[in-house]
């Protein structure tokens, strides 16, 4: 049965519009409209409107940059328009679709194949196909289904350069449960007529099934919670080895759970180069899969605990110095710790290696377990790690770009001979992160353990860095001559690159989406939440090509729901919250659809006003499905807010002209006297409240505390307090726009951990939320 019958234009069509361009004197008009045809097929957005409502229209040069970084040959008129007919004439071309995210409220699943063949052809057609599931299981009790051409329900026919194609939808005989499936389709026919004249023709497609909302704990669907957030690598502690580790944060979850709270929030754990001044940020990872091993607590881990050699190396003089040394530096000195760290640990490995991998003991397999599960993932990271390692020593550079090109291939011949001259030091970097794995679990038995409601909220960058073991191992899929960023705004007048090469949606989507698949799943794991940093991204996201400014950048369309859903599929599977940052000129068709997929919001009490009025939003004007806070690592400490510190900070950089400067110090004296209003308006604070003459009081430990209790009683489901607030901390751990111009990401907590948990403000402060954990 047909249902369509379509003829596409074909490349005879478009002939004579490369004759009319080549022709005319309206060559240019014509290129352009071609340009114009491509990109809207490439999802490149035509304008936006940036956070000052202006509107910006996306350039024809700007277009042409963004598809060259995409990898499409525009360099005349003819190559546009075979780019053109190749994406029209995708999935038919390909038989089938690349992947098929569906909901598992939408079944049976019905899998739509591409097939040429004459009409008088069909009734010798004989399809059948399978399913398996993530274990590699047939799923069909006969293995099999066949259908044969007389059978099959024929959805549209279409004539490609005048070739005859059927699509016609192959369905499923039983509801699946939620998950990842390999579909397997073989097509055959009495004669040889498929491509390559072949009587066969194969087909393969990842099928997803996924549920229709993220995962929130049954316990916490009528209650609201709060937690703790801190910067893990600037926890100061008295054991430590100059950075916070896994053990201070098995402290704070133990400290956070005895005053009812639900939740530690910290910053992204993904590995970075640990190395000043562009290697330390915690949002530049070279990958997101794989941690930093700054994190291991290294006298916690087996080979070093139980090795005498190893102890007392670790407490000689000269090795206790240095660590003593790294402990009491004002700042986190990320090159140090990691070097210190790293000498242990290749020690560990030796003992580890020949006690326990070379003697196959239960420990040994335990690991050659985990480096299994993990798979090529784990294989290439490490196997990056070695490279970059030899690349700096041998030749001083970092970056894959600058290898010499027979390295730049994963799969590439000088890289598997160089695997196999190094495999024993793969295999260390693979044990650093079994090691990392293991301890990461403990801390999750230990949030189960306290009872906490959520545990460990982890934090997911936006992207990983160009020279980076992601960019290395999955370059396919990346848009290399191009970063991600964001527009011009109120921080950053000029905009912001980011240093991520975008992802290409198209080339995304024909890997099945591996890449973001398991960036959600390596980050999901061990965790009760999850925040996903610029969420807005899953939406859109900003290209800024190598040869244009920031200002001069496009937005491009993402898959959305396919992305979504994925994220919601491993929600449910780890029984992880999503919280959605969706901060800035989101557009209320993006929080809309984000709160459909029940991802919690990200409310700042710094931005919820009553616009254009700046007063503050009443706590009932707050959504409940929602995370709320005070602040972030971007922005100022509530002692920093009240003090003007980010603002006097900037200025001293050069960042703001004194009429600018005048005018955000008059904006931050007017906003503390409404934060008191608000404060005053509800009773949290009395009306005699002590104040200067301008209304305004000194920032301390109750007022602190108020302006929590006022977010306390929004309805918002949880509230993150901020460790840097109940401290008194002055300065924030970033200031964007900046890099070693400013310490970021360095600054250590101004009280050792020791001190914190005795800490009477965080006493108070915690007595005050305490309703919200009943």
């Amino acid at each position: 049965m047909h249902s369509k019958n379509v003829q596409v234009r074909n490349l005879e069509y478009y002939i004579l519009i490369i004759e009319k361009i080549t022709g005319g004197d309206d060559d240019m008009h014509d290129m352009n409209g071609l340009i114009l045809e491509l990109s809207a097929l490439c999802g490149i957005v035509p304008e936006y409107w940036d956070i000052f409502g202006k509107k910006h229209a996306t350039t024809i040069e700007t277009r042409k940059e963004v598809l060259k970084a995409m990898g499409l040959n525009i360099d005349s008129a003819e190559a546009i328009i075979r780019e053109i007919h190749k994406y029209k004439s995708r999935p038919w071309r390909d038989f089938v679709d690349p992947v098929h995210v569906v909901s598992v409220n939408d079944q049976p699943l019905s899998i739509p194949v591409y097939i040429p063949i004459k009409e008088d052809e069909e009734s010798g057609l004989v399809i059948s196909w399978y399913l398996k599931n993530e274990n590699k299981t047939f799923l069909n009790e006969k293995k099999h289904m066949v259908i044969s051409g007389s059978d099959l329900r024929i959805h549209e026919t279409r004539l490609l350069d005048g070739e005859r194609y059927i699509k016609a939808f192959l369905t499923d005989t039983e509801p699946r449960d939620i998950g990842y499936y390999t579909f397997d389709a073989e097509c055959k026919h009495p004669e040889k007529i498929f491509p390559g004249r072949s009587n066969k023709l194969r087909m393969r497609s990842r099928i997803i099934v996924t549920p229709d909302c993220c995962y929130i704990p049954p316990e916490l669907e009528d209650r609201k919670v709060w937690g703790l957030s801190t910067s893990l690598y600037a926890v100061h502690s008295n054991r430590n080895w100059g950075a916070g580790d896994f053990t201070d944060l098995q402290e704070i979850l133990r400290w956070v759970a005895c005053w009812k709270g639900s939740f530690v929030g910290i910053n992204p754990l993904h590995a970075i180069p640990n190395s000043v001044p562009f290697g330390v940020s915690p949002y530049a990872p070279i990958s997101r899969l794989y941690k930093n091993f700054m994190y291991l607590d290294i006298e916690n881990i087996p080979e070093v605990a139980e090795s005498g050699d190893l102890q007392k190396f670790i407490s000689s003089k000269k090795y206790g110095n240095q660590i003593d040394e790294l402990r009491e530096k004002e700042f986190v000195d990320y090159e140090k710790v990691a070097a210190i760290k790293e000498k242990v640990l290749r020690k560990a490995f030796d003992i580890f290696f020949e006690s326990h991998y070379a003697k196959q003991t239960r420990r040994g397999k335990d690991f050659q377990g985990f480096v299994s599960e993990e798979g090529l993932a784990l294989e290439s990271f490490a196997l990056f790690m070695v490279l970059r390692e030899y690349m700096n020593r041998t030749r001083g550079v970092f970056s894959w770009q600058e290898w010499p090109e027979a390295y730049h291939s994963v799969d590439g011949k000088a890289v598997r001979k160089f695997r196999k001259t190094h495999a024993r030091e793969v295999l260390f970097h693979q044990y650093v992160q079994w090691l990392i794995d293991t301890q990461m679990k403990a801390l999750y038995l230990e949030a189960q353990g306290l009872q906490m409601d959520i545990g460990l909220y982890y934090d997911l960058a936006v992207g990983s860095v160009g020279g980076g073991s992601d960019a290395w191992s999955y370059k396919e899929v990346m848009a290399h001559e191009a970063n991600v960023g964001a527009p011009p705004d109120d921080f950053s007048p000029d905009g912001q690159e980011w240093g991520f090469p975008p992802l290409i949606p198209e080339k995304l989507r024909e890997s099945g989406y591996e890449l973001f698949i398991r960036t959600i799943q390596k980050n999901m794991k061990y965790g009760g939440a999850i925040r996903i940093d610029h969420a807005l991204g899953l939406f859109r996201i900003f290209w800024i090509p190598d040869t244009v400014t920031p200002k001069d950048g496009a937005y491009v369309e993402q898959p959305y729901e396919d992305l979504l859903r994925i994220i919601a599929l491993e929600s449910v599977r780890n029984k992880t919250m999503v919280i959605a940052e969706d901060l800035g000129t989101m557009g209320d068709n993006v929080r809309e659809t984000l709160k459909r997929y029940r991802m919690l919001s990200y409310r700042l009490f710094y931005f919820e006003r009553n616009y254009p009025d700046p007063s503050f939003l009443s706590p009932d004007g707050y959504p409940k499905l929602a995370l709320c806070a005070v602040t972030t690592h971007d922005l100022p400490t509530l002692y920093g807010y009240w003090k003007g510190r980010d603002i006097e900070v900037r200025r001293n950089l050069g960042k703001y002209h004194d009429d600018v400067w005048n005018l955000l110090k008059h904006d931050r004296e007017r906003d503390k006297g409404l934060i008191i209003a608000a404060l005053r308006s509800h009773g949290i604070i009395s009306e005699d409240y002590p104040a200067d003459q301008g209304g305004i009081t000194e920032m301390s430990s109750a007022l602190c505390s108020s302006i929590y209790q006022y977010l306390a009683r929004t309805p918002c489901k949880l509230l993150l307090v901020s460790l840097d607030d109940i401290i008194g901390t002055l300065d924030q751990q970033n200031l964007p726009g900046t890099v070693d111009e400013h310490p970021n990401w360095v600054r250590k907590t101004p009280l050792a951990l020791e001190e914190i948990v005795q800490d009477q403000r965080f006493v108070d402060l915690a007595e005050g939320l305490k309703d919200r954990s009943l």
